[in-house]
């Protein structure tokens, strides 16, 4: 893995204001250069792209810049025309009520078996293999029996 050279194709200029991973920019270890690319691979020599400052100071500047970002969208969001909002608010209550119904037929109640008394969702099926059911104690030791008289 060395530098090609393709990555001068998409050097990035340093953007005024703002940090580079914040506006977008990657940084390949490899090219050693700040490149404009949508993907997590360099488009160069093919190593891992750095999305994140690795020093903490420049770390907590990124992280209130996201934070800042995130505020000033949903402040945006609040001034858009109430009519999308209750449309909005519409489909997520049908939504969460068709996730209480699927809840509710999902569950369901568990009884005991009648020979040891666990609880299960479906009894009948397990009292067939249950281990204290007496009728399928005596069907093994007959077929215990009839192995050893063979033998």
């Amino acid at each position: 893995m060395t530098c090609k050279g393709i990555c001068v194709r998409y050097k990035a200029q340093k953007p005024v204001g703002t940090g580079r991973y914040a506006s977008g920019q990657r940084r390949c270890q490899i090219c050693e250069i700040f490149i404009k690319w949508e993907g997590l691979w360099c488009p160069c020599c093919g190593y891992r792209l750095r999305t994140k400052p690795r020093n903490l100071k420049y770390k907590a500047k990124l992280r209130a810049r996201v934070e800042a970002d995130s505020i000033e969208a949903k402040a945006v969001a609040d001034t858009q025309p109430e009519e999308i909002e209750v449309e909005v608010k519409a489909k997520s209550k049908s939504k969460a009520k068709t996730a209480k119904s699927k809840v509710a037929t999902k569950t369901k109640e568990k009884t005991p078996c009648k020979h040891c008394e666990k609880l299960f969702v479906y009894p009948d099926k397990h009292e067939k293999n249950c281990k204290k059911n007496p009728e399928v104690k005596v069907a093994s030791s007959h077929a215990n029996e009839s192995i050893a008289i063979k033998a």
